[in-house]
């Protein structure tokens, strides 16, 4: 993974790779800004020359891919066509909380109902008096999109980053209920099927929706048959495994699925629902454009299935973080196989100072100074313990009690009752926690392994 260089003046310089980032460090050239993502900053060097760097962008709904790619162009030796080479440099995946919002959105509307409920003083409920403004988005939904231009600020700042490309169009969901739409041009082109596939691949979670195969060849399947009037819009369509298809044919589903009552009420179900995860993505994409503008760089889009296309084109695995390398135009990709910075949105904390029980009633109360010892929740730190059950090095974030006994979330599990004295602070709390993924492989590596 390539480390990020400021110059004396804290300004972003082009990424080095490990071994000069070591050497610079042993010789006393640099020292180390933040271990995540790795900086350094020189302390004799005052600017230099930089590449073009594009910062790409892959959001989702639960996780937003992050690549960071330098640009080059190459002549094709056999049609002398000029194409756009990426080299990758740094590869990030941000899981977003959206969901912990939301549920937490949730129990205070049911403790505020439970004390409406009760014979106690309360405020009155207010009707009718309250606006919003325009294009305003639900909390959880405001934080995805402010956590994604936090980290693109942040790699702006410690990276020479001239351009960026947003995956602006995860999934036309009008163009696959109405395939007759006119004015679509992937409709007519080879990016159709890679549109409607990939949709019905987050759909239906990758398994077949007769037998529930996983891992295996899924094929699009009609759920009303073409032969008995069925269309191809997407309410219409399912994911089925070779056999299942070939054993339901042109037979209607109430026919193939008379002994399997709730297995057909669950596919009629589940046909008309649209994927939540792309309506989520549907609903911030322009905000998010709009936000990335207002940045200054210029921002390059693309559509999910043309990313798809890439990424297959290519022969890349399915990553987050390798689906935004495949964003845009893409010609060739190198230097893709690398380690994965896995960053995952904890929040700073919350207002309350105690917890509740089941039934809404206080339940403890938490301690009112957020640092113990010099530590606080979210830091983090390595462990050098000497000795004991617990004895090795332990590094991740780290939990603060005020005795003294600290829990670090390491990337193989939690380790408890660990004291402060073997603690040393790497990177305090910013809101987010770390861990390392490894080098993604292609299914032939996976096959040989």
């Amino acid at each position: 993974m390539a480390v990020f260089v400021l110059d004396k003046q804290k300004r972003p310089l082009m990424p080095c790779t490990e071994k000069r980032a070591r050497l610079l460090l042993e010789r006393g050239r640099a020292v180390v800004v933040r271990p995540a993502p790795f900086t350094i900053r020189l302390k004799d060097r005052l600017g230099g020359a930089v590449q073009p760097l594009r910062l790409k962008l892959d959001p989702g709904s639960r996780v937003t891919g992050l690549a960071l790619v330098r640009e080059s162009e190459t002549c094709d030796p056999d049609t002398g066509a000029v194409e756009r080479l990426e080299h990758g440099l740094w590869f990030g995946e941000l899981a977003h909380r959206g969901h912990q919002i939301r549920d937490a959105l949730t129990l205070r509307r049911q403790y505020r109902r439970a004390r409406r409920a009760r014979k106690t003083r309360y405020r009155a409920p207010r009707f009718l008096n309250r606006t919003r403004r325009e294009g305003r988005l639900p909390p959880s939904l405001q934080h995805r999109l402010d956590t994604t231009v936090n980290w693109v600020r942040r790699l702006c700042r410690i990276a020479p980053i001239s351009a960026l490309s947003q995956e602006l169009v995860r999934f036309d969901t009008q163009a696959m209920q109405n395939p007759e739409i006119r004015g679509v041009e992937y409709q007519q082109g080879e990016l159709a099927g890679y549109e409607v596939r990939e949709y019905l691949l987050e759909k239906w979670n990758r398994t077949c929706a007769y037998c529930g195969a996983t891992h295996v060849p899924l094929e699009i399947e009609h759920i009303i048959p073409k032969s008995r009037g069925g269309s191809d819009r997407i309410s219409n369509l399912t994911l089925a495994c070779r056999a299942c298809n070939q054993r339901k044919g042109n037979r209607s589903i109430e026919d193939f699925l008379q002994r399997q009552p709730a297995l057909l009420h669950r596919i009629r179900t589940q046909a008309k629902a649209p994927l939540r995860d792309a309506a989520a993505v549907n609903a911030t994409r322009w905000a998010l454009f709009a936000a990335l503008k207002a940045t200054g760089l210029a921002v390059e889009t693309g559509s999910g299935g043309r990313t798809k296309f890439n990424r297959t084109r290519l022969d890349i695995p399915k990553t987050h973080a390798l689906d935004a390398a495949c964003v845009g135009a893409v010609d060739q990709l190198r230097d893709w196989n690398r380690p994965v910075l896995a960053i995952r949105a904890t929040g700073r904390g919350a207002y309350s100072r105690t917890h509740t029980s089941g039934n809404g009633f206080p339940r403890g109360y938490l301690t009112r100074e957020k640092r113990v010892h010099g530590f606080q929740t979210g830091d983090w730190v390595r462990a050098e313990v000497p000795k004991g059950k617990k004895a090795g090095v332990h590094v991740g974030r780290v939990a603060v009690r005020r005795t003294g006994s600290f829990n670090i979330q390491t990337q193989g599990g939690t380790v408890q009752g660990i004291s402060y004295r073997h603690c040393r602070l790497l990177q305090r709390a910013d809101g987010y926690g770390y861990s390392f993924q490894p080098k993604p492989q292609t299914e032939e590596a996976r096959r040989a392994a």
